[in-house]
């Protein structure tokens, strides 16, 4: 089975797709890290990468092309990507969503290295809500696709009030009422 986790920053698709992945003992892939690590060796944040995707469709087609590849080629495994859904179209889709506030606190807390670097946490909502629009804006102009569409998933999730454990927790009984 491969499950693939989609979803708003913040939300907590690494920390919940890594915990998964480790519970199921599957393999665990984030294309965030991927394309994080891509704008690094660039020398850019991962939201000015995304500002250059607006314009240059490379940035998004090559890991488009290994999360395809991933799909055809590999199982078991939990995929956090914000268009793994529609790459790997018989995985079982999670989407995450939480409350922009909350998103921008624990992500101001716990930053990635691809991050910018922001003073509080109510500058890093304004700049995560704009790499939301910037992604919308790629995902429709290459793939004409809405990744908040709650139809592509099969579990849409607020993790705005729930711990990781819970999430987990209503991931494996939705993961178990859908194999029977």
């Amino acid at each position: 089975m491969i499950i693939t986790i989609s979803g708003l920053p913040g939300s907590g698709k690494s920390t919940i797709g890594k915990m998964l992945a480790k519970k199921l003992d599957y393999k665990f892939y984030s294309i965030g890290d991927l394309r994080g690590k891509m704008a690094m060796k660039s020398g850019m944040t991962i939201d000015e990468l995304n500002k250059l995707g607006e314009k240059e469709a490379w940035t998004d087609q090559n890991t488009d092309k290994y999360l395809k590849q991933l799909g055809k080629t590999e199982d078991n495994l939990v995929v956090d990507g914000r268009l793994a859904f529609h790459f790997i179209p018989q995985a079982f889709k999670i989407f995450l969503t939480i409350n922009p506030k909350v998103a921008a606190r624990r992500v101001f807390k716990n930053p990635r290295p691809d991050e910018p670097k922001v003073k509080s946490a109510q500058e890093l909502e304004k700049i995560m809500a704009n790499r939301v629009k910037s992604d919308e804006r790629r995902y429709k102009k290459y793939y004409g696709v809405d990744f908040k569409d709650p139809t592509h998933y099969n579990l849409t999730l607020d993790t705005t009030k729930l711990s990781p454990k819970q999430i987990i927790g209503i991931i494996l009984k939705r993961l178990a009422a859908s194999v029977c």
